[in-house]
C-alpha cells in the first residue's frame, strides 16, 4: 500500500497542557484513528535554535530530542495534520512518501 510516513520532532520534557508532548501525540493520534505510532528518544540533537541537547549520565529527566512517527494513509495523515493545526501545540514535522504492508507467516499444510 502507499501512504505517508509522518515524523514529529519534540523534546523529552516539553509539555502540552499537563502531558508530555510525545505521550500526548501518541494518544491523540490513537484516538484519531491512526493504527500505530512510536516514540524514539535520541542520544543527542539540536533544533532550529542550534542549541545542542544531549543526555548525560547524571540527568534523570532529559531535554533530549524525541521522534514520534506514524505510517498512515494519505487521508489519515492529512486529517491528523489538520486536527493538530487546530490544537495549540507547536510541532515540527516531516511528511514522506511511504510504501507499507505486512508480512504474514506461512504455515505448511
Amino acid at each position: 500500500m502507499k501512504g505517508i510516513h509522518l515524523r514529529f520532532y519534540t523534546y523529552e520534557n516539553r509539555k502540552h497542557g499537563s502531558a508530555l508532548v510525545y505521550e500526548w501525540l501518541l494518544e491523540y493520534a490513537k484516538k484519531f484513528g491512526i493504527h500505530g505510532g512510536s516514540a524514539f528518544r535520541a542520544i543527542a540533537g539540536y533544533g532550529r535554535h542550534g542549541r545542542l541537547h544531549e543526555q548525560h549520565f547524571f540527568e534523570l529527566a532529559g531535554d533530549v530530542p524525541v521522534l514520534v512517527e506514524f505510517i498512515a494513509s494519505e487521508a489519515e495523515g492529512d486529517a491528523l495534520i489538520a486536527a493538530l493545526r487546530k490544537e495549540n501545540v507547536h510541532l515540527f514535522y516531516a511528511r514522506l512518501a511511504a510504501e507499507f504492508d505486512t508480512i504474514e507467516s506461512v504455515t505448511a499444510a
